[in-house]
């Protein structure tokens, strides 16, 4: 197979009128055939209808809402370079759980062309996908062209080899820099937060996080833990941390144990670093990331994820703020039901308990967003001022344990509406 640069691939060879096109997300993104195939789409457009793209969770800052000239753009979320198109009104999007994330891809959306980035080969010729299994490979094996970009700074991962069932069509080299998720940033009420939802995860449990702030403060606060698994949508440096400082081992997991089982990489060069070469983390598809039998098999499953605002009764909204979609279904109730179920787990909600210096409670009477989680599904909800534990309660009494969570300056409000249940 011949190879040539990324920034110099003809799409013009390769694509057809309206083809739907898909790329994987984050620090997966293969950046050099991006980068062309934007620059490259005014010609392209010009004598047909607008490609369609997938945009996931984009952070090269690439893609911008004056795209849209030149392709119809769709998301499963309104986070990174989504969020522009979502604000402008751009964004076609998709609610649904992530587990079924690739069935929506494979079949309803049917990408016509998938972007892949792929590591260096192995001594025998093997490629790893390195950043990102999770649905990419779904979507790839039903696509009618798949291009990979080979880029040197991937990191090689042996536990993720590009199976052997995906056909390549087109390969490109590229050494552009690998895209890094968002940068975190310490603050009081996160640590605050964090030191909370530490007392909730026991010794010996396999841990789900989210992004953000907020997770990586949680990592910091569990350094005292022994014998934690991971298990989860994505390995962040926070998380990685825990596995350099021996606090993960994954000797206690009920499935994989001794390797951190995650569908994508999402941090900085150091994480990449970290995990070039290492033997400890599975890369895997989403089926096994999110997927119900693979959860059921999880010892003293701990889900961490945060949300805009979590009602009296103990709905959850991670998707809207202010009437702007800014957010994602995402995996959030799959590991939220599955930690629940866990014996010995827990499924957590983790958020400040105001916004905008206290003005704004975010333990609100009435969402101002979709219900993302069920109340049915949601054990415990965290903020700086305490843990509200719900399951077993009846709506009465959950109202009463989320008010004495929420900001003091919001507690009457929130009490004279509790009082209302």
């Amino acid at each position: 197979m011949s190879f040539t640069q990324a920034d110099q691939f003809r799409f013009d060879t390769v694509l057809q009128p309206g083809d739907r096109i898909s790329f994987g997300q984050a620090c997966s993104e293969p950046v050099g055939l991006v980068r062309a195939l934007l620059q490259q789409a005014p010609g392209l457009s010009a004598v047909s209808e607008r490609l369609r793209l997938f945009v996931a969770g984009s952070y090269s800052g690439l893609i911008q809402p004056e795209h849209a000239a030149c392709f119809e753009f769709a998301g499963y979320g309104a986070f990174g370079d989504a969020a522009a198109l979502a604000k402008a009104g751009l964004l076609a999007l998709y609610p649904v759980h992530y587990s079924r994330l690739p069935d929506l891809l494979a079949n309803e959306l049917k990408p016509d062309v998938v972007l892949l980035q792929v590591s260096r080969p192995d001594a025998n010729g093997r490629y790893s996908l390195g950043a990102a299994s999770d649905y990419q490979l779904a979507t790839a094996r039903r696509a009618r062209v798949v291009i990979a970009e080979v880029n040197v700074h991937t990191p090689y991962l042996p536990n993720a080899l590009l199976p052997l069932d995906v056909r390549i069509d087109h390969m490109v080299t590229s050494d552009e820099p690998l895209v890094e998720g968002p940068r975190s940033t310490a603050d009081a009420v996160s640590d605050q937060v964090a030191n909370h939802v530490a007392g909730l995860i026991p010794h010996e449990a396999t841990l789900q996080m989210g992004i953000g702030n907020l997770m990586d403060a949680v990592c910091r606060q569990l350094r005292t833990h022994r014998n934690l698994g991971i298990h989860s949508g994505v390995l962040t440096d926070g998380m990685a941390e825990l596995m350099k400082a021996g606090v993960v081992t994954n000797a206690r997991k009920g499935a994989h144990v001794g390797k951190s089982v995650v569908g994508s990489l999402l941090g900085s060069r150091t994480l990449f670093d970290f995990a070039d070469g290492n033997p400890d983390i599975l890369l895997v598809e989403t089926a096994e990331t999110h997927g119900v039998a693979s959860l059921a098999q999880q010892r003293r499953l701990c889900s961490v994820n945060s949300a805009v605002e979590v009602d009296l009764t103990g709905q959850v909204n991670a998707e809207v703020s202010g009437g702007r979609y800014i957010g994602a279904v995402g995996g959030q109730v799959d590991f939220v039901r599955a930690a629940s179920c866990s014996e010995g787990g827990a499924s957590i909600i983790a958020l400040p308990s105001s916004a905008r210096s206290g003005q704004l409670s975010r333990i609100v009477a009435e969402l101002g967003g979709p219900v993302t989680t069920p109340r049915s599904d949601v054990d415990h909800v965290v903020t700086e001022w305490g843990v509200a534990h719900l399951r077993g309660l009846s709506l009465r009494q959950r109202a009463q344990a989320l008010v004495g969570i929420a900001h003091p300056s919001h507690r009457e409000a929130l009490q004279l509406a509790a009082s209302r249940i």
